[in-house]
């Protein structure tokens, strides 16, 4: 009797559940319920960026009021009034890790400036030592990552000397915050640097696999190709967090940009970095998962169609 090759039990295996389903309805059932459970864009969720609707919480009452409003994660700016930032000692760590852990709610990870486009070599040298400084503080409180930028293009520098500087720095910080099993979340941000085209030439650069894009729906988003092109110019370099602001005020074309994510399946967390004054953020925040939750359906409807 000939030795079966791999290739031949790869094929027999293969086959073999179609075979079962075919056979047995409940098998098949189940199959097709499966299926219906993933659609793609079903793993994103919304979180919190805590740049002005929750910048006057502290860690419990940003806990409280994210779970009164179904979030289920928080992105912590730093030096807002929750107070976590690299001074914080180990046992103040372990609190915050606690705090989070006892709330049922996700660290997703700290919010930071830390940016690499500077021509003064210690003024770089220190933003990278800074940004690994809250690698080890995300680390330690339980988060996943730290969000970083770039920030600008100096003057009389060649953009492609600067993209090139910006992308050795992150791979200078992506193996640091590896040994931590921490992802970094490049922003779209800056003068210049918030063109995707910039943000592509920089990516150019990158090589460590735990360094990703931020998007953060700048209007910049639009420029050029538009919107199609620029979000494809990125989309295989995604970190698990994208930066949002309200979804339902302004121009910016969010269902289009769901029905990408949703496309591409997308798996991160949509961080809600909300730049107006409601008198009652909760409600607002719940409106806004509404909107998030509706937006979802759409795109994942449009995909079907």
């Amino acid at each position: 009797m000939n030795k079966p090759t791999r290739r031949s039990f790869l094929g027999t295996s293969l086959a073999a559940p179609v075979v079962l389903a075919a056979a047995n309805p409940l098998i098949a059932s189940a199959a097709e319920s499966v299926e219906a459970r993933h659609k793609p864009g079903s793993k994103m969720r919304i979180g919190l960026c805590t740049y002005l609707w929750g910048q006057d919480w502290d860690v419990p009452t940003l806990i409280a009021n994210c779970k009164k409003a179904g979030y289920p994660g928080i992105e912590l700016r730093v030096d807002h009034a929750h107070k976590v930032s690299a001074k914080l000692t180990p046992a103040e760590r372990r609190e915050v890790r606690k705090q989070f852990a006892d709330g049922k709610t996700v660290f997703v990870g700290m919010g930071c400036n830390w940016d690499f486009h500077h021509t003064d070599p210690a003024k770089l040298a220190a933003n990278v030592e800074g940004a690994k400084a809250d690698v080890v503080l995300s680390y330690d409180c339980g988060g996943s990552g730290v969000k970083v930028k770039p920030n600008a293009l100096p003057k009389d520098v060649p953009v492609a000397r600067t993209c090139e500087q910006i992308g050795k720095a992150l791979n200078v910080l992506g193996k640091f915050a590896a040994d931590y099993k921490q992802e970094i979340r490049v922003e779209v941000h800056g003068s210049g640097t918030s063109d995707l085209p910039v943000m592509k030439q920089i990516f150019d650069h990158v090589t460590e696999p735990n360094v990703g894009v931020c998007w953060n729906c700048n209007n910049e988003d639009l420029k050029g190709e538009g919107l199609d092109y620029n979000f494809n110019l990125v989309k295989k370099r995604f970190a698990m967090t994208l930066h949002a602001r309200e979804f339902n005020i302004g121009d910016y074309p969010y269902q289009k940009l769901f029905d990408l994510l949703v496309a591409m399946d997308y798996k991160g967390w949509i961080l809600l970095e909300a730049r107006t004054k409601p008198q009652d953020r909760i409600a607002a925040m719940i409106e806004q998962k509404e909107v998030f939750e509706q937006m979802i359906r759409n795109g994942q409807a449009k995909l079907k169609a």
